[in-house]
């Protein structure tokens, strides 16, 4: 049975009992969703979500044997059709944005309400990406740092000639314009090319606009 032809089918793991009963008897209560199963710790839950291959698996980040993120790698890793909903006390912008990278498709707070933890279930199934509001400002703030990271530090005249080669300008044009020996030129590309990791001119500028570095 899948989402598209009848209920829901979930899988819940959370080694804190009353917790996961919580979220288990607000699962059983909904007409839409259907729990196949339930764990207290990650390996187990995964041998389950092999063998069951829910529409949704809700996890917590943290639990023995194996976390919910490793859980989440096997899953994408062995092409399984699941979604993975993380529920969690730990909100840190950081663990989040790892999180989401690695696929989660939702990442919800366990102070949500058992109705908010279903209607994420619900959206997750139909395709969306669902996140508690209270780490939305949190993660948005950790993809803007990570942006800056991800830029190399550029000299002024790097910059310059990094502008000139978007324009379409070869090296001893750009020599000419700025009073340098081609040679000098040269040696810029060499290191613009070093910084981001290419080979080549249009591989720079499109790299550099990627980056950011070029309007």
């Amino acid at each position: 049975m899948t989402a598209q032809r009848g209920r829901i089918r979930v899988f819940v793991a959370d080694d804190h009992p009353l917790y996961r009963e919580g979220v288990v008897r607000t699962i059983k209560d909904r007409p839409d969703l259907e729990l196949v199963g339930e764990s207290a710790d990650g390996r187990d839950a995964l041998e389950q979500i092999k063998r069951l291959k829910p529409d949704v698996a809700v996890l917590d980040v943290k639990m023995p044997q194996l976390d919910g993120p490793e859980v989440l790698n096997a899953v994408a890793r062995d092409g399984l059709p699941t979604r993975v909903v993380f529920l969690s006390a730990y909100l840190d912008s950081a663990v989040v944005y790892r999180a989401v990278a690695a696929g989660a498709a939702a990442y919800l707070s366990k102070e949500a309400s058992r109705q908010d933890i279903c209607d994420a279930i619900a959206a997750v199934a139909r395709g969306e990406t669902i996140l508690s509001p209270e780490i939305q400002s949190g993660l948005a703030g950790e993809i803007r740092a990570r942006a800056v990271e991800d830029r190399p530090v550029l000299t002024a005249r790097e910059r310059e000639i990094l502008g000139l080669i978007a324009d379409g300008e070869s090296a001893p044009a750009i020599a000419k314009r700025l009073y340098l020996s081609t040679a000098t030129v040269k040696t810029h590309l060499q290191h613009l090319y070093e910084k981001l990791g290419v080979s080549d001119r249009a591989a720079a500028v499109a790299e550099a606009m990627r980056r950011g570095l070029l309007e």
